[in-house]
């Protein structure tokens, strides 16, 4: 497509001269313009994909995939009975993994002068292990301690925040309290401390405590039920398809079914939102970076109308001399992406040492976790949106050299020459 006569050329208008130092400047400037917007694009597009699978997962992770509840009365859900035998028959359940029965209730956590509220959540030993975000952190004898009832396993956030360990006592103190002649008097209890966990997320690290299922079913009163039952299912993006299932399976127990899709849709829509504003805006700066292209291959134009002249004159077509500065143009548009992708690439691959370094440099948490939710920095690259990315950036690129190559190709020699 391009010759070598062509490529010369193009090579020798690429290299600045004296005289020409403006122009060199001006190319320079697009291209580092197109590596810095190439860069953040594919930089800002990892982080929001990692934020959303980070945050989703550990989300789901605590909570999963859909939730069961009893009908509806004027007293709250009701409590479901026989839980374990439908826990068992909804693992059988195609896309299925985990189905967890649960109690949980909210309350106020006291130890020594900390108190904060929190929620409660009442599980078997079997069960804790099944939420993995949980159990990964937590120690073998952390399980075999969990039983009877007065075990509790906390967050680290609430351990650091409390000054508590292994061993300690926290009381917990629920607003629903037992009705007696002196009036309604909240129930007070204190547990002691068997494990602490790490889910990776500030929330869940600072307001969640785990009892076992019968001290839970004790502190709230609840005699031979549960609140719910949680299901972690094998595709997360297939969840809907799952609950209709199980709704098909079990539509005359009287259950009803809460999936994350309905749950906390509106929060991930608005992280969705969110990324494809920011990939717009960011896209502006390729786009600012394409018109610097422009205007340079335009001065380059000017300044050489007489050489396109003398070109023209030795026989070269209008063809060749487009060609010429669509290879002028375009090779600051490839260099520009190409650096740009590279230099994105190993900052999403270094991302959280990064941030680590310039926090030790400033002295400033850049990334808090009680604003963020999250313990550290994600970043997750989908290469789709990499092609994406430096597809667009070349398009630009190349888009941008067309009218001042056209331009160019339109130079009339004799007149080229007489204004010399």
């Amino acid at each position: 497509m391009f010759g070598s006569f062509e490529r010369m050329v193009a090579k020798r208008y690429l290299r600045a001269r004296k005289g020409e130092r403006f122009v060199s400047v001006i190319a320079i400037f697009s291209l580092i313009g197109i590596a810095l917007g190439v860069g953040t694009l594919i930089v800002v597009m990892a982080v929001m994909n990692g934020f959303k699978d980070d945050l989703l997962g550990r989300i789901l992770g605590l909570n999963g995939d859909l939730s069961v509840y009893g009908q509806m009365s004027y007293n709250g859900p009701q409590p479901i009975t026989d839980y374990d035998r439908l826990a068992s028959r909804m693992e059988k359940i195609p896309g299925v993994k985990v189905a967890i029965p649960f109690t949980e209730g909210q309350v106020l956590l006291s130890a020594g002068n900390y108190n904060s509220g929190g929620m409660v959540r009442g599980m078997s030993a079997e069960g804790l292990k099944k939420l993995t975000v949980v159990s990964k952190s937590l120690t073998p004898e952390s399980f075999e301690r969990f039983k009877g009832d007065d075990a509790i396993v906390i967050g680290k956030t609430l351990a650091d925040r409390a000054g508590l360990g292994i061993g300690s006592k926290v009381t917990l103190i629920s607003p629903q309290g037992s009705a007696t002649v002196m009036g309604n008097i909240p129930r007070i209890k204190a547990y002691t401390v068997v494990g602490i966990f790490d889910s990776g997320m500030h929330e869940y690290n600072s307001s969640y405590v785990f009892l076992p299922i019968s001290a839970a079913q004790k502190f709230f009163q609840i005699k031979d039920g549960v609140t719910g039952i949680q299901i972690s299912t094998t595709n997360p993006a297939k969840v809907q398809k799952t609950t209709q299932a199980l709704i098909s399976e079990f539509r005359e127990e009287n259950l009803r079914f809460l999936d994350w899709t309905q749950s906390n849709n509106a929060f991930f829509g608005a992280v969705q939102v969110e990324q494809n504003v920011m990939f717009l805006i960011l896209t502006l700066i390729i786009l600012v970076a394409a018109f610097n292209v422009i205007s340079s291959l335009i001065m380059m134009v000017k300044d050489k109308t007489r050489d396109i002249a003398i070109l023209r004159t030795m026989g070269a077509s209008r063809g060749a001399i487009m060609r010429i500065f669509l290879m002028c143009g375009a090779s600051v548009g490839v260099t520009g992406t190409f650096a740009g992708t590279i230099i994105g690439i190993l900052f999403c691959k270094n991302i959280e040492h990064i941030r680590q370094g310039l926090q030790k440099l400033t002295g400033t948490n850049l990334f808090n976790p009680e604003v963020y939710y999250l313990e550290h920095l994600p970043a997750k690259l989908d290469w789709a949106d990499v092609i994406q990315i430096v597809l667009m950036a070349l398009a630009l690129s190349l888009l941008a050299t067309l009218y001042p190559s056209w331009k160019a190709a339109r130079t009339d020699p004799v007149e080229g020459l007489r204004n010399e």
